[in-house]
């Protein structure tokens, strides 16, 4: 059964790492350093991959064709973006994320790259609330903004969560002259009723990441970024594809298997405040 390869959760391989993605997918292979600091091989064989899921702030260096990208996943059946935009991008937060209006003018030239809107899904990730000063801030209500975009293109699919805190992450907030603000339970419901009702006019699947207290308390259902029964259905050739739970990710992932590519090593140039992965303290 062909494999499904991840893209990458844990850097922004695109972004920032185009020369070694054109490598891998030039020579049809990957070493990848994995979390638990071993070496593993990763067949790229277009004949062994189901689909390639992408994980990106920024998708220009396909787009643009840069270390020809472009040309080289398109020699692979199937392709999947999930294209991050919280609002953020140069701001505080995401200093070095591109502004959220160049991330949207990509989405139009990417859904006809991976040749349908269902192979694009919207991560509203992380909903980040914090304070400078007295004033409280959050990126909860630029969905608002971002939907009539997904609507127009035929984009459905959304997930979105809720930032987790790391000290690390509260460390660096607090050099930076802020700090975040975690809400109490009842306030992430009511931030999750708006994002119901905002997907509900613009015609939106809105699914949640890990995020139980939602799942279990409104009609929201838990997402699977890497859905297996899903990247079967839209397949070229409808081509089987495992649908086990992927045990490698947290508890309440509800993602299927696939094999990651990307090395925490890689370290992202993004240097979001919030991510666990950030190495700058």
């Amino acid at each position: 059964m062909k494999k499904v390869i991840s893209a990458s959760r844990r850097t922004d391989l695109v972004a920032f790492f185009p020369d070694w993605v054109e490598k891998v997918l030039k020579v049809r292979e990957a070493r990848v350093w994995g979390p638990s600091s071993h070496v593993y091989k990763v067949s790229l064989e277009p004949d062994k991959v189901h689909t390639i899921v992408l994980w990106s702030k920024d998708f220009s260096n396909i787009l643009q064709n840069k270390y020809n990208l472009f040309s080289l996943f398109r020699e692979y059946d199937q392709l999947y973006c999930h294209f991050t935009i919280t609002g953020l991008g140069a701001t505080v937060v995401e200093p070095h994320v591109i502004p959220p209006h160049k991330a949207l003018e990509q989405l139009e030239p990417l859904a006809e790259w991976v040749q349908s809107p269902q192979r694009i899904s919207l991560r509203f990730d992380p909903i980040v609330f914090w304070k400078e000063g007295s004033q409280l801030k959050t990126n909860l209500y630029y969905f608002e903004k971002i939907a009539p975009y997904l609507q127009k293109l035929g984009v459905k699919s959304v997930k979105f969560s809720f930032v987790q805190w790391y000290q690390k992450a509260r460390r660096r907030a607090a050099k930076r002259g802020f700090c975040f603000f975690d809400p109490p339970p009842e306030k992430k419901i009511e931030a999750a009723q708006y994002l119901m009702e905002v997907a509900r006019q613009f015609s939106l699947e809105l699914t949640a990441c890990c995020q139980p207290l939602i799942v279990e308390s409104l009609p929201i259902k838990p997402a699977a970024c890497i859905d297996g029964a899903f990247l079967e259905k839209i397949h070229p050739q409808k081509l089987p594809v495992s649908k086990k739970k992927d045990r490698t990710q947290r508890q309440h992932c509800h993602c299927t298997d696939s094999v990651d590519i990307g090395s925490y090593i890689q370290h992202c140039p993004h240097a979001c405040v919030y991510c666990y992965a950030n190495p700058l303290e």
